[in-house]
């Protein structure tokens, strides 16, 4: 808990001056490190904010931190990237729909000298199985985020479970994206990370994109208003805004210009069945 207040207290003083309207008028959404740390937020919400008078404070956690803030009603929307996740926390009345916004896709990221020998491997189960058959340092989230999530559930589709006696090469570090890359190229360890994170970490040192493009690193974003009827103070109809903003034209042409060095980070799938 007191880890979690402190996060939430550096998340409130990082956020960014909104103009004096806005500051009168806005929402809080939760959300995870990636969206953030990869500077989308600093890209997408001040055009909201021009476009509605509306102001978004941002709390920046792991998924499973986000979703627990809107259980607790201390955001208005929630905006993740686990959508086994985000179907139980609306099958459990929390809020909803879960709409589909934006999607891109994890990579596997590791030292260039590559001790484990993984690099250029479309099949991330594969990649997985032989890091472990090496103990090859990896960092894990260790977070309940989304990408300690897909992180997770690689590991099983691999046939392993890592955290089971597992030896000093497997690292859990419990925060976000930015501190676990930060650790890695420290380290000279593996880990998975999400692209949109990755293009914009500088401090990358050995580090290399080393297994991409499996079907299975796919990464979904859904966005989900906090129900007012479980917490009456939910700005509902401010966060239905902000939900049709980012699912509308406006929105997903917003994020579609997001670029690092002339590279798309997010590709919104708003009108995609299924997303």
């Amino acid at each position: 808990m007191r880890r979690f207040r402190r996060a939430l207290i550096a998340a409130l003083l990082l956020l960014p001056a909104l103009p004096a309207a806005a500051q009168d008028r806005f929402i809080t959404l939760a959300s995870t490190t990636s969206t953030e740390q990869s500077g989308l937020f600093a890209h997408l919400l001040p055009a909201f904010t021009r476009a509605t008078g509306i102001g978004v404070r941002v709390v920046a956690l792991g998924t499973g931190q986000a979703l627990d803030v809107g259980r607790r009603g201390d955001a208005d929307v929630v905006l993740v990237h686990d959508r086994a996740a985000e179907e139980a926390w609306v099958a459990e009345g929390w809020g909803g729909p879960r709409r589909p916004i934006m999607y891109n896709d994890f990579v596997v990221i590791g030292p260039a000298g590559d001790p484990a020998g993984i690099a250029g491997l479309t099949d991330t189960a594969e990649a997985l199985r032989r890091i472990a058959a090496a103990k090859a340092p990896f960092v894990s989230r260790g977070d309940r985020s989304g990408t300690h999530a897909a992180e997770l559930r690689l590991w099983r589709q691999a046939g392993l479970d890592p955290a089971a006696g597992r030896g000093a090469w497997y690292r859990e570090v419990g925060q976000g994206m930015g501190p676990a890359l930060n650790t890695a190229a420290a380290q000279d360890a593996y880990l998975l990370a999400d692209r949109g994170t990755w293009l914009a970490f500088r401090n990358r040192q050995s580090l290399r994109i080393l297994v991409e493009g499996d079907q299975r690193l796919f990464n979904q974003y859904g966005v989900m208003v906090v129900s007012p009827a479980r917490h009456p103070h939910v700005k509902a109809a401010e966060a239905e805004r902000f939900v049709a903003w980012l699912a509308g034209p406006a929105g997903q042409a917003a994020i579609a210009a997001y670029r690092i060095e002339g590279e798309q980070l997010f590709f919104p799938n708003a009108g995609r069945p299924g997303a």
